[in-house]
């Protein structure tokens, strides 16, 4: 399990679910798209509509496209965000 990422500030964060531990499963605020004040992720970074997120329940890290403002290639920016993040894959 990685630790939390230094810029993890709980002043900062995002309603999306983790795609590892899918927490949120069950959860009539999730369930509903409603802000729940349990399952809120971490918001590290974001690029226009690109966001750096890490789930405070497994640590897991990953990028979203939100669809809202300028959105970017996935792809392109996924590779980088992973670069970034120090991993190699």
């Amino acid at each position: 399990m990685l630790p939390l990422d230094p810029q993890a500030d709980p002043g900062r964060r995002a309603w999306v679910a983790c795609p590892r531990c899918d927490d949120a499963r069950g959860c009539e605020p999730c369930g509903a798209r409603r802000n729940c004040g349990t399952h809120w992720r971490y918001l590290l970074t974001n690029t226009g509509s690109l966001l750096h997120l890490q789930c405070p329940a497994c640590t897991h890290v990953w990028v979203h496209e939100s669809g809202f403002g300028a959105t970017r290639s996935i792809p392109d920016q996924r590779s980088r965000a992973r670069a970034d993040l120090g991993d190699p894959s």
